[in-house]
């Protein structure tokens, strides 16, 4: 097998501990294309084309998130990960699992811990590398690649995401959820959320957002049976689709464009979160984007002929 057929056989491992990593697909698929240059550049062939391109995305990776982490301290309000619609790793074997470790969730708590921790967390914790792979991968010694892990578990411990495990039931719930919030249903919709849940919006200062986070089943149930309604006005449509793993959907304008996605979290047959991320720079991997505050006048002048 050539080296171009043993990189493309791996790109999808690649791709997913580099998104894991830095949560943003821009990134990590550019954190692929560099590994993809150093092994092709190589001189000699790796004896393992797997630990060797798997130790040079993630220090690729680790890399570009140092300078991230700069950019997302100066982020104007709540960062989210860029949405991933499916995840190109698949291990039928640990599907559920794979799909809780890059679900919003996750990759929030992720942003907890130093590039090290996280990139040895992931290797270990999400793909069962084994220590020696990941002291090669990180330029660090076995025994402290342990105490990095130690450190990132005890980080994740408290706010580790719990999904219901059943993904039908989850299915379910998110049927009902889109249905009642396309009939501005407020009443089905607080039945469906957590008393606690909360609604919040990544416009990254680049489309309009939420003031801040919506709390409480019955003021979410309010905005979302009042807004949603209002989108279908000005012919937004929504289907329903997987965004990290977990139950949500992407929303379009009228000529098919990317507006927003939305993420649910579901917990204890109820939803804990609802997070959509509207900020343009986030969406292009998924298609044209729409424009936004274009579509926010036209919703300000629809409200105001309601009322």
């Amino acid at each position: 097998m050539g080296r171009s057929e043993e990189f493309e056989e791996l790109r999808p491992l690649l791709f997913s501990i580099a998104y894991r990593i830095l949560g943003s697909v821009g990134e990590a698929e550019d954190a692929v294309q560099e590994t993809w240059l150093r092994f092709a550049a190589s001189p000699t062939r790796p004896a393992s084309a797997k630990a060797y391109l798997s130790a040079a995305v993630t220090r690729i990776a680790i890399d570009v998130l140092r300078s991230a982490r700069v950019r997302r301290e100066q982020y104007v309000g709540p960062w989210f990960p860029e949405p991933l619609l499916s995840d190109p790793y698949e291990d039928p074997a640990r599907a559920a699992e794979l799909a809780d470790s890059v679900s919003m969730a996750a990759l929030l708590l992720l942003e907890r811990l130093s590039p090290l921790e996280r990139a040895v967390f992931v290797l270990r914790d999400v793909f069962a590398f084994g220590f020696d792979e990941i002291a090669a991968a990180v330029g660090r010694s076995e025994p402290a690649c342990r105490q990095l892990l130690v450190r990132a578990r005890r980080h994740m411990a408290d706010g580790r995401p719990r999904f219901a495990a059943d993904r039908r039931e989850r299915q379910e719930l998110a049927a009902r959820f889109f249905g009642a919030l396309k009939d501005g249903d407020v009443e089905r919709l607080r039945d469906l959320l957590a008393a606690d849940v909360r609604f919040v919006g990544d416009g990254g200062g680049k489309a309009p957002q939420l003031a801040r986070a919506v709390v409480g089943a019955q003021n979410v149930a309010r905005v979302l049976g009042t807004v949603f309604p209002l989108l279908s006005r000005i012919d937004v449509s929504f289907a329903p689709h997987e965004v990290n793993g977990q139950p949500g959907a992407v929303f379009r304008d009228r000529d098919g464009r990317v507006l927003h996605t939305l993420a649910l979290d579901i917990l204890d047959g109820r939803i804990q979160a609802v997070r959509a991320v509207i900020n343009p720079d986030k969406l292009g991997h998924l298609g044209p984007v729409a424009d936004a505050w274009a579509l926010d006048r036209e919703l300000k002048q629809v409200r105001r002929r309601r009322s």
